[in-house]
């Protein structure tokens, strides 16, 4: 069985950082792309960063150069370093994970960012 558990999110100023976590469990996460999602309220969810196996990193263009994406494959885990932080970046987080042709997601943890 498959799961995600996200930690990291809270309230934070505008300029500031926060590191989000994801562990995994339940299949060999190191054969798969993992990715981060994001939703804010009223808005649809959308692609933040994604990582694939080989370790290649893909962005969108609103977090390009504030945001990082790794991943630890001994630990089962993939990251978000997100930095000088905006308003706009509020929402509910999610981790992501293709298996099978099949999507995983956590539970979502919730990025607050006060201006």
């Amino acid at each position: 069985q498959v799961q995600l558990v996200e930690s990291g999110g809270g309230l934070v100023q505008a300029g500031g950082s926060l590191r989000l976590s994801c562990a995994a469990s339940g299949s060999t996460f190191s054969s798969h792309a993992m990715g981060w999602y994001r939703q804010a309220p009223g808005k649809r969810r959308e692609l933040v960063a994604f990582i694939t196996s080989g370790g290649s990193k893909n962005y969108a263009d609103s977090v390009k150069g504030r945001f990082t994406i790794s991943r630890d494959n001994a630990q089962n885990s993939v990251y978000l370093q997100m930095n000088n932080l905006k308003p706009e970046d509020t929402a509910v987080y999610y981790c992501n994970a293709v298996i099978k042709f099949t999507d995983y997601w956590g539970q979502g943890t919730q990025v607050t960012v006060s201006s």
